[in-house]
């Protein structure tokens, strides 16, 4: 046996942390996204409510 003791509150919080990061990840891979696919995504939206306000019709 091992002469050191064990702090079981370290061992449990390291486990949460580590079930956290794996979960964080797994997200990640899910629904991150690029930092170049939301500058592509929100220049096609600028562009599209470009389009849509030059046919606008005036009052």
């Amino acid at each position: 046996m091992s002469g050191k003791p064990v702090n079981l509150n370290r061992v449990r919080k390291d486990k949460a942390r580590a079930e956290k990061r794996a979960r964080a990840d797994e997200n990640a891979v899910k629904f991150g996204r690029t930092k170049a696919e939301k500058a592509r995504d929100a220049d096609a939206a600028d562009k599209a409510g470009k389009h849509i306000d030059g046919h606008k019709r005036d009052r």
